[in-house]
């Protein structure tokens, strides 16, 4: 059974690491004022990749956190990905170019698909769709707007288009540790070809076994780390290969 990459998140709000609940943004809990230190502290348990997200950049369309996103890159050595306000080529080319393994296109993805493709060809490997949905169609804008279009309607439209993945999270489930959405995720992976990240509600090892078995190559785990629900290390180790 293939390994499932695990994600440990940092989302940003005001220059520092919170976690909300079902996207609200009025529902925030602090975890670390120095989000440097938690990406630190991810990586010397074992993480491969983080997951950054810049809230108040998905809600303002430009970066807001960048001082705490290059305090995490200069942290850290593993790879980071990166998604929240990231909506035009040259914001694409400076996060990349800054240190990021990855950039993350939500809202750009269902506003202005032509970006993501074109950067999918100029950063081969390097551009992934963020696809969240709540009630299975696609919210945008820091989950403040949420469209007509469902989220197996917009990944297929990347499916030529040579994204390295695509990060599905179910907003009514995140933050809520009331589990992962395992079913609309492997549904998801199993109508396109692109590999589909799981994010929403990871809440324990459960979650972990059940996504490894449905074949899903990579999970973002958020507020069962902080909360001390998920050992990151236990956790890794489930994930692996076998």
């Amino acid at each position: 059974m293939a390994a499932v990459i695990l994600y440990p998140a940092i989302d940003l709000k005001g220059g520092q690491c919170v976690r909300l609940l079902r996207g609200d943004m009025d529902k925030a809990t602090v975890f670390n004022a120095d989000p440097a230190a938690q990406a630190r502290d991810f990586a010397a348990a074992g993480a491969q990749w983080l997951h950054i997200v810049d809230l108040d950049g998905a809600i303002a369309g430009t970066a807001v956190n960048e001082q705490a996103v290059r305090a995490i890159l200069g942290a850290v050595k593993i790879p980071v990905q990166l998604g929240g306000g990231i909506r035009e080529r040259d914001a694409i080319a400076r996060w990349l170019g800054a240190g990021l393994a990855r950039v993350i296109l939500g809202t750009a993805a269902l506003n202005d698909p032509a970006l993501v493709r074109d950067a999918a060809r100029e950063f081969p490997g390097r551009v992934a769709v963020g696809i969240d949905a709540r009630h299975g169609k696609v919210a945008v804008r820091g989950w403040v707007e949420t469209s007509d279009t469902t989220a197996l309607d917009l990944a297929r439209r990347f499916e030529d288009a040579g994204v390295a993945a695509i990060i599905f999270t179910d907003i009514d489930r995140d933050g809520a540790m009331q589990g992962v959405n395992v079913d609309a995720t492997a549904r998801l992976a199993q109508a396109v070809a692109i590999p589909v990240i799981a994010s929403g509600g990871v809440s324990s090892l459960d979650d972990v076994r059940a996504l490894k078995s449905r074949q899903i190559p990579g999970a973002i785990l958020g507020r069962a780390l902080y909360e001390g629900r998920i050992d990151l290390g236990e956790a890794l180790a489930v994930a692996g290969g076998q």
